[in-house]
């Protein structure tokens, strides 16, 4: 049975100030819990209608209306775990990079992890204004690929200005990326959903990219960021 103040702590983690508060973040669904316990991510609890068979100080049993109450889903899914949220490692800047410019949308951030994942691009770096990828949210859209790329939050500026990798930007009506000489080395920077990359990291870019538009009409207006980091991703391993 779940206590007060359990049911308290698990319902604020909803929220980034009480994920920073206490260190923890809501995984659901037994799939994606299943994948996180066999990574080196620490369980604080589980709760659960069904056993996981797993050490019994961290799994709690509970009614599906139990449950209800602390799952951040409709339909809950059988398991609700409970992870520490780890330290932040430093940056390997070396191969291909995804770098973030205040991307907002947790359905956006958690599709570019699982692409990150797919490509094989273990450095995502993410500025400080981006969405928190412990959102539950970017959770449930990472599909357990949070624990294999490594992300990271840092004042995006004074890292571009530092690296030593040349910096892509993905930009409207610029040089088109299938005929660019795309590296093997170098970082790519998404903008924002509804502005792009700010004009600070924009002085910072190399390397001006765009995805043409092949439609007759020509009037579409973008790409979802998500969709459009799919197709420069694929571009540059294609060519790599």
């Amino acid at each position: 049975m779940l206590s007060k103040s359990q049911i308290k702590i698990v319902t604020s983690l909803k929220h980034k100030k009480f994920r920073q508060q206490y260190g923890f973040f809501v995984v659901e669904g037994v799939k994606t819990i299943k994948e996180l316990l066999e990574s080196n991510l620490e369980l604080h609890a589980l709760y659960t209608t069904e056993s996981f068979n797993i050490n019994a100080k961290d799994e709690v049993l509970i009614s599906e209306n139990e449950l209800k109450r602390i799952s951040f889903l409709i339909t809950p899914n059988k398991a609700l775990a409970v992870f520490k949220i780890p330290k932040q490692k430093s940056i390997n800047e070396h191969g291909l990079t995804v770098a973030l410019d205040a991307v907002s949308d947790p359905g956006n951030l958690g599709t570019i992890i699982r692409l990150c994942d797919w490509f094989g691009v273990k450095e995502l770096i993410c500025s400080l204004n981006t969405v928190d990828c412990y959102n539950p949210k970017v959770i449930q859209a990472t599909m357990g690929s949070l624990t294999r790329v490594n992300i990271t939050y840092v004042d995006l500026v004074p890292f571009l200005k530092d690296t030593k990798l040349p910096v892509f930007g993905a930009f409207m009506e610029r040089e088109n990326v299938y005929k660019k000489q795309l590296p093997e080395n170098g970082i790519v920077v998404m903008g924002n959903e509804a502005n792009g990359i700010s004009k600070e990291v924009e002085a910072l870019i190399t390397e001006k990219i765009s995805i043409p538009r092949f439609g007759d009409l020509q009037v579409t207006e973008s790409l979802n960021v998500a969709t459009a980091t799919a197709i420069l991703l694929s571009e540059f391993r294609r060519r790599n």
